[in-house]
């Protein structure tokens, strides 16, 4: 699916950056890139967890949150990717909307455990190829 190598695609590029010297990281550009790329990865996850919900009679998801959750509820990723995976959701919407002053620590403590993304991807090519 061409949305799960979109993510890897952008957690490759995150993985880089998370070993980017101090000399790159005060380029006021660098952490502007971080931050897109960290956008894109979470938002082709919703997209696909919304596709998957849509296509299969999951039901509605009440929000990108609530399809994370369904995707657990039907087994399709495990109960704790889900957690993962909604508070990556929720990172996504202060990183778009900016609901509170973006913690610019925070985003850079995120480039040290990218997992979620990585298991969401390797939890949903599983998923895809087993219906084939």
């Amino acid at each position: 699916m061409r949305l799960l190598r979109s993510v890897t695609d952008d957690v490759a590029v995150l993985r880089a950056e998370a070993s980017a010297a101090d000399a790159r990281r005060i380029d006021p550009m660098w952490l502007r890139g971080v931050k897109y790329g960290f956008i894109t990865a979470i938002e082709a996850c919703i997209d696909v967890a919304q596709h998957v919900c849509a296509t299969t009679g999951l039901g509605p998801p009440d929000s990108n949150a609530d399809a994370m959750r369904l995707l657990a509820a039907h087994g399709i990723i495990p109960a704790s990717l889900a957690d993962s995976m909604r508070q990556a959701v929720g990172f996504r919407n202060v990183l778009v909307h900016d609901y509170v002053r973006v913690d610019d620590d925070v985003v850079t403590a995120r480039l040290d455990d990218l997992s979620p993304l990585e298991s969401f991807v390797d939890a949903l090519t599983a998923y895809v190829d087993d219906d084939r």
